[in-house]
């Protein structure tokens, strides 16, 4: 039982046939990976590699998407294009100040009660618009800020109980 069977004909032919799809296998290998390289501008020299120079944007794309930021920059980019989502006047007078990931909330401060009350009407339609421009679910709810106020003065011509200005703004 310790012989070694000689090979012979058809399992010479069987060897070799397994050999040449190996080596087959291996520079279909090394095609794809050209091709993948070429694709996503990784060149270098005669060989690609993960030392090779990249494209600035490519770079950013590949670390927003490796560190899961896609919602962040997304959101951010909207922010600097917020006159062309909402619209100058509204963009005249509202101006985006804040975005919660976790709960979906985009916060936005307007310059007067008015223009807060007009946001508020229509949120809707706004939260529709930026979730087309972001992607289904980013913005759940638009939180409507009124204009920022003074720190409240304290003196001898105050009423008490009077909030001064505040008395009105929502």
């Amino acid at each position: 039982m310790g012989e070694e069977r000689e090979l012979s004909g058809v399992d010479l032919a069987r060897v070799a046939l397994r050999a040449a799809k190996e080596q087959a296998r291996q520079r279909g290998e090394q095609v794809r990976e050209k091709r993948e390289a070429r694709r996503h501008g990784l060149r270098s020299g005669a060989r690609a590699d993960g030392r090779d120079p990249v494209p600035l944007g490519a770079a950013l794309n590949r670390l927003i998407t490796e560190r899961g930021w896609e919602a962040p920059a997304a959101v951010a980019g909207v922010m600097g294009r917020w006159p062309q989502i909402v619209g100058p006047d509204i963009a005249a007078h509202c101006v985006p100040e804040h975005f919660d990931e976790a709960d979906a909330i985009l916060t936005v401060r307007c310059d007067s009660t008015a223009w807060a009350t007009q946001l508020r009407l229509l949120a809707r339609q706004l939260v529709a618009r930026l979730n087309h421009e972001l992607g289904h679910g980013t913005v759940l709810v638009i939180k409507v800020l009124g204009p920022a106020t003074a720190q409240r003065r304290y003196g001898r011509l105050r009423a008490p109980g009077s909030q001064g200005p505040r008395d009105t703004w929502g």
